[in-house]
């Protein structure tokens, strides 16, 4: 077996294996959704984090990962089903909220005894981790909720859906009829052409969210647009930042495939405008 059909057999086995823990993390309950959201979210911030030192920047991981997982169970406590308005929940909410508040003045303070080169860059690259990161997952909680009073999964199936059929359909119709670059300082192979091909199969999927789930047509093209265009300036970003550290992925978790971020790099940009969009629209 060639070189080239054995990192594809191991690229195809693990992207298979990665799309069966995400579907059915989302499926099996709100809980298990949320612990895959919170394993992506460290692993994710690990990686930038290791990015931005490759750059010559020294975050503050552990408070930045600490911040990013209050952040996160913050939110995930908030919209829980399972999680009743008690006294003592009342309290650990409180107590997370003023950890999340003080933890802005905790790395003015951490970074006086690191004696770091340049301690304004090193507080920014950690609030990054948090805000690239920590934010967008946390965001991601909200989206099966958004419209009901309950916990429906088959939103965010779709959401992902419409991702991968961006990606996807980008890759196709790039590869066959691509000649016009689209960013060629950051992904050489990315072209007009496989852009709009990609946005095309975005918003048939969400033509077929809006047929499953009876809902709005229009409502779900118009999503399927959003999540598919600022998913793309997403996959941008973050080959921006691994440009930057001089890498081809942000990690290795994912046999042939890199890592969280770069499997999930579009649903980091594109979750809070969906997020957005939802709000207002459905």
């Amino acid at each position: 077996m060639s070189e080239k059909m054995k990192n594809l057999r191991v690229r195809t086995l693990s992207g298979a294996v990665l799309a069966a823990v995400v579907l059915g993390a989302v499926i099996w309950s709100q809980w298990s959704f949320g612990l895959l959201l919170m394993a992506l979210l460290v692993v994710g911030m690990s990686e930038f984090y290791t990015l931005a030192e490759k750059q010559g920047s020294h975050p503050q991981r552990i408070v930045g990962l600490v911040a990013g997982a209050v952040l996160f169970a913050l939110n995930f406590a908030f919209v829980s089903d399972d999680i009743e308005i008690l006294e003592s929940v009342r309290q650990a909410f409180a107590c997370g909220l003023a950890f999340l508040l003080l933890s802005l003045p905790a790395m003015f303070i951490c970074e006086l005894y690191r004696r770091q080169g340049n301690p304004a860059a090193d507080i920014g690259t950690t609030l990054m981790g948090v805000v690239y990161v920590a934010l967008p997952f946390s965001v991601m909680c909200y989206i099966p909720m958004i419209g009901s009073d309950v916990w429906n999964p088959w939103v965010m199936l779709f959401y992902i859906f419409i991702i991968w059929c961006n990606d996807v359909f980008a890759y196709l119709v790039g590869m066959s009829v691509g000649r016009h670059r689209l960013f060629e300082r950051l992904s050489p192979k990315k072209s007009w052409e496989g852009f709009f091909g990609g946005v095309a199969g975005a918003v048939v999927m969400g033509l077929v969210a809006a047929r499953v789930l009876d809902g709005g047509y229009v409502a779900w093209a118009g999503l399927a647009l959003v999540a598919a265009v600022s998913g793309v300036l997403g996959d941008l970003v973050e080959s921006m930042f691994k440009r930057a550290a001089d890498v081809k992925d942000s990690g290795a978790l994912i046999p042939g495939h890199g890592g969280v971020l770069d499997r999930f790099d579009a649903m980091l940009l594109s979750a809070p405008f969906v997020f957005v969009y939802m709000l207002f629209v459905m």
